[in-house]
């Protein structure tokens, strides 16, 4: 049974932060019905009146050196810190950080998965990391994000599709070409897991921090307690659609941009196909 602090903290701080209007949480509505008729996807449509996303991505643009202390849920170690997502998708949205830059699209070092190992003993869920802005990041600073699941709870509306990926014998799914999995427990020490994370990332293509200064392509991570899974990126908008990794869990956002007739006549499975 887990003790889960980091998660009390979290909803505590965001009680204060929404309070002294420090978070923004982000307005949805749930339109899966109107566009899909299964349950492997869940489809909100996002009000953007009160949301304006910058498109500053550097080091000169930092919201995380010093993060706001509004925001701030624990410490993690020495080199990390838990605050909360300024813009959430869900309430206790949790960003883990590095206390001093490191770069979002470098190789994550042993010491990125130590933390993420640190709060999961307590707080798990669902993990997502995107590289770069094609991979969907808005900042440089590295961070991972967590959203809390309580126990037997489902995951994310994909999960199916990655626990059974070695039985899926698509072998022509752009999807699939384009995607890791492999079994995962938090149980196993740091440095195998850091390892795990070498192997998929060559596995996929996108070399090693030996012969490489950073990854070759952009990426999303998406961790669970039972398994983890890597997809190689090309491309952030398509049809009007954005997606970080959430979007391969499952979680699809729909604006006024988006081209809702495709979405429709093919299905938000072909729509991701688009962006490996």
């Amino acid at each position: 049974m887990r003790n889960e602090k980091y998660w009390v903290k979290a909803l505590d701080q965001t009680h204060l932060s929404i309070t002294n209007n420090g978070l923004f949480p982000l307005k949805t509505t749930v339109v899966t019905r109107e566009y899909y008729n299964k349950n492997d996807f869940i489809i909100r449509e996002l009000d953007t009146s009160r949301f304006t996303k910058k498109n500053n991505y550097g080091p000169n643009q930092n919201p995380f050196n010093p993060w706001d202390k509004i925001l701030e849920v624990d410490k993690v170690g020495t080199n990390h810190q838990l605050i909360l997502n300024k813009y959430p998708v869900q309430k206790g949205h949790i960003l883990l950080i590095t206390n001093t830059w490191r770069p979002q699209d470098g190789w994550l070092d042993i010491n990125d998965w130590i933390a993420i190992q640190m709060v999961n003993e307590d707080t798990s869920g669902l993990w997502f990391f995107n590289s770069s802005p094609i991979a969907g990041a808005s900042q440089p600073h590295r961070h991972f994000q967590l959203l809390r699941r309580d126990h037997g709870e489902i995951i994310c509306p994909r999960e199916k599709w990655f626990l059974d990926f070695e039985n899926n014998n698509d072998q022509d799914s752009k999807l699939k070409k384009n995607t890791v999995v492999s079994k995962f427990n938090f149980l196993n020490n740091s440095i195998n897991i850091y390892n795990l994370y070498l192997e998929l990332s060559n596995k996929i293509g996108l070399g090693n921090p030996i012969d490489d200064e950073k990854p070759r392509f952009p990426y999303n991570i998406l961790i669970t307690n039972n398994w983890i899974a890597i997809i190689k990126r090309k491309y952030d908008h398509v049809h009007g659609f954005s997606v970080n990794g959430l979007g391969f869990a499952g979680y699809l956002l729909v604006t006024e941009k988006s081209n809702i007739n495709y979405l429709k006549k093919y299905g938000p499975e072909k729509l991701l196909e688009n962006f490996v």
